[in-house]
């Protein structure tokens, strides 16, 4: 019932989700990130506790791969229940899908970033998405990981309609840089994307405007004159 990309950006350090399913508000379940750690996916059948357990195995230096194995061991027998993507801070990537992982599932990695999916309507959805993520290394992270997204879809996406998608963005501050979510909709992912064309543009001023609001800019809304 979802497909996503986690990634790192190695020109900003940033690390990113974007994610979408049939199921609503996916992002608030399924999309984990940290500042200067890394980012991971918890999906299919989900457990978010695994996700922020991840991060902090990572955040206590182990490598994609190493922290995967030790959430796995801690999860225990519901793991088989579980789809986990991970990348670290170095851009190294782990991915799981258990045994009863839903329907047709797969996944795809690569430099600073994997792609997982299940419920999908062909194998070769994840590949879609983590080829156009590497296609677009000189691009912002969060158009590569849009992009992406959108890459899945046109690949086939999941096996029926897909209702929800979220953005999750890091990069230097304990709070996101961007978390878009589009929670339930015919058409999620290019509503996401329309939302992402508007906030691009103003990410780094809220930014700025939580550190040091005497240099912020002005919003232009009525009423800030």
């Amino acid at each position: 019932m979802t497909f996503s990309i986690a990634a790192r950006c190695a020109r900003t350090g940033q690390f990113g989700i974007a994610v979408s399913s049939s199921s609503p508000a996916v992002a608030a379940r399924c999309a984990h990130a940290r500042a200067g750690v890394g980012v991971a996916a918890s999906q299919n059948i989900t457990d978010p506790r695994l996700g922020t357990i991840g991060l902090d195995f990572m955040q206590d230096g182990l490598a994609a791969p190493e922290a995967l194995a030790k959430l796995k061991e801690q999860a225990g027998p519901t793991v088989e229940y579980r789809q986990l993507a991970l990348v670290d801070s170095a851009g190294r990537t782990a991915v799981h899908s258990g045994r009863h992982t839903l329907g047709i599932h797969a996944s795809a990695e690569g430099p600073d970033a994997v792609a997982a999916g299940n419920l999908l309507a062909e194998t070769g959805v994840p590949a879609a998405i983590q080829a156009r993520f590497a296609a677009m290394a000189d691009v912002e992270l969060g158009d590569r990981l849009i992009a992406a997204l959108l890459a899945g879809l046109e690949a086939g996406g999941e096996a029926g309609p897909v209702r929800s998608a979220g953005l999750l963005i890091v990069e230097r501050e304990a709070w996101p840089l961007t978390d878009l979510r589009v929670d339930w909709s015919e058409n999620p992912i290019h509503e996401l994307k329309a939302i992402w064309e508007i906030w691009k543009p103003q990410a780094q001023d809220y930014v700025t405007r939580g550190l040091d609001p005497s240099t912020a800019p002005a919003y232009g809304v009525p009423g800030d004159e």
